[in-house]
């Protein structure tokens, strides 16, 4: 029996882990926080009294250092695209507030400036006819091409010959049927007698600094007398066209729009020549 107490004994003894002290436990743990602790507890009843784990100086260090230094490249990114995202918002607003500048002063400089003076001018002449009655044949069929009228030639600023009809300024009480017979005679050499109306053009021009609007009264005219000369200083030449190929030789499209009208007249008006009796002068 008393050899069974002691195996026993023995037993127990064996089971029951020796108690280490906690230096030892401290010293030997250095991957596990929560192994150190334990191993502080139990060297607690050790003989040199409780003591505190002591921190890790390895991996713990490292392992809190490792999300701090990401989270400053993060912000610093975020602080680089916001401050991108301010320049570009910057350069915007400066860009808005030039070209706002820019029409602000382009409007003051409208707003002082000296506004243009306008002008009203009114003239007239229009188209003297040769041919009228010749050009009428058998059955009252008229033949245009046999029907002349009197263009003069200007040269513009690029030096080309520009084709128009004889007009001029009216006169103070003057009718527009007798300016339009003078200025043909004053730029043709023709004499001309007003038969028909043709229509009335108008348009604007900017001449000296000064804007003009003018109106011109055109008229057919029956010739008279007189031989084509381009004594006129405003005149570079003159010349009789073929009723047939007048459009085309104007330069002006209103002027050509006159001509169509002259065609739809002139056949009207020679057969009206013809039947009383009237022939050209030679």
């Amino acid at each position: 029996m008393v050899r069974n107490d002691n195996s026993a004994a023995k037993s127990r003894r064996r089971r029951r882990r020796p108690r280490r002290r906690g230096g030892a436990s401290a010293s030997t743990n250095t991957n596990s926080a929560t192994t150190s602790g334990n191993s502080a507890k139990r060297s607690g009843s050790g003989a040199n009294g409780p003591q505190k784990a002591k921190p890790n100086s390895g991996g713990a260090k490292k392992s809190s250092k490792s999300p701090k230094s990401a989270r400053p490249s993060k912000q610093s990114n975020n602080r680089g695209g916001r401050k991108n995202g301010q320049d570009r918002n910057n350069r915007r607003r400066h860009a808005q507030t030039k070209r706002t500048n820019n029409r602000r002063a382009h409007s003051s400089r409208a707003q002082n400036a000296a506004p243009m003076q306008t002008s009203i001018e009114t003239s007239a002449g229009g188209l003297v006819v040769s041919g009228l009655a010749e050009a009428v044949g058998d059955g009252g069929k008229v033949n245009l091409s046999r029907i002349y009228v009197a263009l003069i030639g200007r040269h513009d600023r690029r030096g080309r010959l520009l084709w128009s009809m004889p007009k001029g300024h009216v006169e103070p009480g003057e009718a527009f049927d007798s300016t339009a017979e003078r200025e043909v005679w004053e730029e043709t050499g023709i004499r001309g007698e007003v038969i028909e109306e043709l229509g009335v053009i108008d348009y604007w021009f900017v001449s000296d600094g000064t804007r003009i609007h003018k109106t011109v009264h055109h008229h057919l005219l029956r010739y008279v007398d007189g031989d084509l000369n381009d004594e006129d200083p405003e005149v570079t030449q003159v010349m009789w066209v073929p009723v047939d190929t007048l459009v085309e030789r104007l330069a002006y499209a209103d002027e050509r729009k006159l001509a169509r009208r002259a065609h739809n007249l002139l056949p009207d008006l020679a057969r009206a020549e013809k039947r009383a009796g009237r022939q050209t002068p030679r």
